[in-house]
């Protein structure tokens, strides 16, 4: 396989082991290792364990590796392995070492890899989608502008777009951008409150600010209508995905090649809408807990004053 293949690791060994075995199936010419340090000495075991995951390449490869010394953090050191990653890579294919994929998601990145380059509507193909098994969609994939990181491709085009820092988002925050994306006020305020969140630094991820690039762009993801990664990281050892939800351990299936496409780039909110639903149920939710925080607050106000 000719595409870069990208694999970021933390102190997950077993986990790690699993998605480079099948980036070892695929064997492709080039293979990039971004490892994050250990945050205390209790953790430098499991670290160097999972970097020793990484090492039993037996193919033809181009091997390239960087790895902190001391702990960067989600945001710090997943969104600068990223831009090493591009910094040498026109594009690749980004797993994370809980992303464990099906051997068809290779050839369908790669796939559309090369039939989107020039295309700037398109600013990524991933791996995962919600849809269910057996669906009847009648192309391979769709468009969407709503992404999920759980295993993707990119350009190095598009990730020029990024900007971790979020630079502009104070004056941009109150915009029609996020409505205009979802189409719903509640789901407007629940990612303008998650972007406030990494705005600030007390949620530290990286991700969040790559979908805030591409809404910026309107951007689309290419997704697959089978899906084609399993998250396999949800325990106590991950640093968001602590408790397994609907969508942890999700089944994979071949996708079958040829790849019929669409006919048109543009996004497909009846594809898209499990992946919506996941969003929507989350900001419902938040939405009745700030109500209920807000009824508690005037009632114990007008209890000051009765």
């Amino acid at each position: 396989m000719r595409t870069p293949v990208a694999l970021l690791i933390y102190k997950r060994p077993e986990e790690t082991r699993r998605v480079f075995d099948v980036i070892r199936r695929a064997q492709p010419e080039t293979l990039l290792v971004v490892a994050d340090g250990p945050r205390s000495v209790d953790e430098e075991a499991a670290c160097e364990q999972a970097r020793a995951a990484t090492e039993a390449v037996d193919w033809m490869c181009d091997v390239r590796r960087l790895y902190a010394d001391e702990n960067m953090g989600c945001r710090g050191r997943v969104a600068s392995g990223i831009d090493w990653v591009f910094a040498q890579c026109e594009e690749a294919i980004i797993l994370e070492d809980d992303c464990l994929p099906h051997p068809s998601f290779f050839p369908f990145s790669e796939a559309l890899l090369a039939h989107y380059r020039d295309d700037e509507r398109v600013m990524m193909v991933q791996g995962t989608t919600f849809l269910p098994l057996g669906n009847d969609q009648p192309h391979s994939y769709h468009f969407s502008r709503y992404p999920a990181m759980w295993g993707w491709a990119g350009w190095r085009r598009a990730w020029e777009q990024y900007d971790v820092t979020m630079s502009g988002w104070a004056a941009e925050r109150e915009s029609d951008l996020l409505r205009e994306t979802w189409g719903d006020d509640i789901l407007a305020d629940y990612w303008r409150h998650a972007l406030d969140e990494v705005h600030s630094g007390s949620l530290d991820t990286w991700d969040l600010q790559w979908f805030l690039a591409m809404w910026r762009a309107r951007g689309l993801a290419a997704v697959p209508n089978t899906n084609l990664i399993s998250n396999i990281g949800f325990d106590e050892n991950a640093t968001h995905t602590k408790t397994p939800g609907d969508n942890a351990y999700l089944p994979t299936s071949e996708l079958a090649l040829p790849l019929a496409h669409p006919p048109r780039v543009e996004h497909n909110q009846e594809a898209s809408q499990p992946y919506y639903d996941v969003w929507a149920t989350k900001a419902e939710k938040q939405a009745r807990r700030s109500e209920g925080v807000t009824q508690r607050l005037v009632r114990r106000i007008k209890a000051v004053f009765e």
